[in-house]
């Protein structure tokens, strides 16, 4: 059988990274065939060196020369700047492409990929945030698969593989963050530190503090929309500290079906990169004879206001969203840097959706633009240079 070829964007990442465990347990199945890192030079030189892929990309260009010189001695091109990533992903050596680029920055280079009718795993929500519209006409249009890797949305794509009938809701699981049972006080003054400590996951710090403002839910909500063809009042996020059961779907006639496994990215990897044939795996296996309670709770709104933003930019339609995902963008950076405080996120987001300039039927220029618009509008906000 012919192994697949995949190229992994954003390879250094908790995504990235677990692809390529799950590349070298199943290397007769695949082989990493391009790599993608933004700064991390050091671990793509090492996963380079193991992997040995056809080609390499570090974003950074200050980096380049840095990585250039240490795969010298190997057999691998190497090349810099974000334009590589759109171009590689286009060549005949590639058949899957792992898309886990963090943010806005993944955009292009999953419309290259599109373009190019190659299958997309999906890990970068934000593609479907920013230009959902945009990403299903151009998929259906060049009749490429898109697999969700998220594991919300892999419990989803699982739950209605094969079944005929229409989705009457989707249950949208979250585990809460960090901050599900906090006190507004204590959020008012929570630190990064605070932020930074999910109870589930381990993740990237922008998708960790996504998920403490529970933004991130709010981009799992846009993204199911457009992948599942839902209006919003047809998905309901609902708290589930386990993470246990992904996500569910409920039918016309009141059934429901769900994807349950021990919380592990790797499944939902291994999912999209050899559909539809299940690869095994040494996943732990849930023991229900151990499984004390499973929790279901609504979240609290009040406490957690980026749902709210998510909803009105989903409902605004244009490039509403788009507007969102970059504020976000900025201000999450903002409070890593310990230049605002955690509820300032939400205040600023907010504001420049309703400062930047709206577009009802935007084009992919008009992405762009919105994008550079909106995050200037959230710096003047903050106070941050242009």
């Amino acid at each position: 059988m012919k192994k697949k070829r995949v190229a992994i964007l954003g390879s250094t990442g908790s995504i990235g990274t677990q692809t390529l465990d799950i590349i070298h347990a199943h290397h007769d199945k695949f082989i990493a065939e391009i790599l993608v890192a933004n700064n991390n030079a050091e671990l793509l030189i090492q996963q380079a060196i193991q992997f040995q892929p056809n080609a390499v990309i570090i974003v950074n260009e200050q980096k380049y020369n840095f990585v250039r010189d240490a795969l010298a001695s190997y057999p691998i091109k190497v090349f810099t700047k974000a334009e590589s990533i759109e171009q590689t992903v286009c060549g005949e050596n590639v058949d899957i492409v792992l898309a886990a680029i963090v943010g806005y920055a993944g955009l292009k280079p999953v419309i290259s990929a599109i373009k190019s009718k190659k299958t997309i795993a999906l890990a970068n929500k934000e593609t479907f945030v920013v230009a959902g519209d945009l990403i299903m006409k151009l998929a259906e249009q060049y009749q490429t698969p898109i697999i969700p890797v998220d594991s919300e949305h892999s419990a989803i794509f699982q739950s209605i593989l094969g079944e005929p009938n229409a989705i009457e809701k989707i249950l949208l699981t979250a585990s809460g963050g960090p901050f599900f049972n906090a006190d507004i006080k204590f959020i008012e003054n929570a630190t990064k530190t605070d932020a930074l400590k999910h109870p589930r996951w381990t993740m990237g710090k922008k998708i960790t503090i996504d998920s403490a403002t529970m933004m991130n839910k709010g981009f799992e909500v846009i993204e199911a929309c457009w992948l599942f063809d839902v209006k919003p009042e047809q998905i309901q996020i609902v708290i589930h500290p386990q993470s246990i059961v992904h996500s569910m779907v409920q039918f016309a006639d009141g059934s429901i079906k769900a994807q349950l496994s021990e919380p592990d990215m790797k499944i939902a990897i291994a999912y999209a990169l050899n559909f539809p044939v299940r690869l095994p795996l040494e996943s732990k296996r849930i023991d229900f004879s151990k499984v004390v309670n499973l929790e279901f709770q609504n979240p609290d709104i009040k406490k957690f206001p980026c749902i709210t933003l998510a909803y009105e930019a989903l409902k605004k339609g244009g490039n509403a969203a788009c507007i969102m995902n970059a504020a976000n963008e900025i201000v999450v950076d903002a409070f890593l840097n310990d230049k605002i405080k955690f509820l300032q996120i939400a205040e600023i987001i907010e504001k420049t959706m309703n400062t930047a300039t709206f577009i009802q039927n935007p084009d992919i220029n008009d992405y762009i633009a919105t994008d550079i618009d909106a995050r200037n509008t959230a710096k003047k906000l903050l106070n941050l240079k242009i």
